[in-house]
């Protein structure tokens, strides 16, 4: 299942974000934790060129530490770019987004030369908290679901710091169907692009390899690892309908019910913390992605090519 949503106030956000960007000194990414490669938008690297960029790896609190470290040292190895993990609503951490600009725009300050952020990220990435956290009042709205910021806001964190935020965006064609997955995992899709069966039953296969012992305190599973690993994610789904009570009547078990279950828990961490994707994975992911797209892009040219030429036309 290829996972697609770029509704059309998403087209709208991207207008804004390039007219917006041209004024702009730095640019502050925000990044789920858990997904860190997934919810990095490639389009914004387009729309902002090569302005200078804080990586941002909020809800560090619901992610793999280790996982997180070794995603910071991946960022933050980039030219131009610096990276830091947070809690959006933990304010202290969080003040040292403020320095972390100034690192990135060092000429940037005083009246006469103010600092000039945008935030962006993906949607119910923790955009609309973190805003609220650093203006210590509720500017943004916040909400456990995508898209509940739709238009811009400028917010002025000091004399001399303005910050804008945007609404929440993707990009038109997700190329990685890992990332897809992910992203609809966490809640940054719109829940009409996604079925949540197989989402919960692909968060399930990816857990069960590396986070098995996660998976059997969380769900009272009778197995030892080994045993969850060999398992498929269809019995693993139907193991959580059980302990959980979705049956329905005839003894039916309540698949959905239980996929609803599962990616609640992992939204929340109640499973505990896990990070669904290393910088190596995502990266053979991107690179498999980007080959098969590029071949895509070949066969379509070679449709174009045969069209005209039957037709007589020049070619394009």
């Amino acid at each position: 299942m290829a996972i697609q949503w770029f509704p059309g106030h998403m087209h709208l956000t991207r207008q804004a974000i390039a007219e917006r960007v041209k004024s702009i000194d730095v640019i502050i990414e925000l990044l789920d934790a858990r997904l860190p490669g997934s919810s990095s938008n490639p389009l914004l690297t387009e729309l902002t060129g090569h302005r200078p960029t804080l990586k941002v790896l909020n809800k560090q609190d619901l992610a793999d530490p280790a996982r997180t470290a070794a995603w910071l040292a991946w960022y933050g190895a980039r030219p131009d770019t610096r990276a830091l993990a947070l809690d959006a609503s933990d304010r202290a951490p969080a003040r040292r987004l403020i320095d972390a600009c100034r690192q990135l725009a060092p000429l940037r300050k005083g009246l006469s030369r103010p600092m000039r952020v945008l935030i962006v990220g993906v949607p119910n990435v923790g955009k609309s908290t973190l805003i609220n956290t650093l203006s210590r009042k509720s500017q943004a709205k916040t909400g456990d679901e995508a898209g509940v910021t739709r238009q811009e806001q400028r917010i002025v964190l000091a004399d001399d710091f303005y910050l804008w935020d945007t609404p929440g965006m993707l990009w038109p064609r997700i190329i990685v169907p890992e990332s897809g997955m992910r992203l609809a995992a966490s809640g940054a899709v719109g829940r009409n692009a996604y079925d949540e069966e197989e989402v919960a039953l692909d968060l399930l296969g990816y857990l069960k390899k590396n986070y098995p012992d996660l998976l059997a305190a969380r769900y009272r599973l009778a197995l030892a690892a080994p045993e969850i690993i060999a398992a498929h994610e269809d019995e693993l789904l139907e193991a959580v309908a059980r302990q959980r009570g979705a049956v329905m009547a005839g003894g039916r078990l309540n698949l959905q019910k239980a996929a609803e279950i599962v990616l609640t828990d992992f939204r929340g961490a109640a499973i505990g913390r896990v990070t669904l994707e290393t910088p190596g994975e995502y990266a053979a992911w991107l690179a498999l992605g980007q080959a098969r797209d590029a071949e895509r892009s070949a066969r379509k040219l070679a449709r174009q090519r045969d069209r005209a030429a039957k037709s007589g036309s020049r070619p394009l």
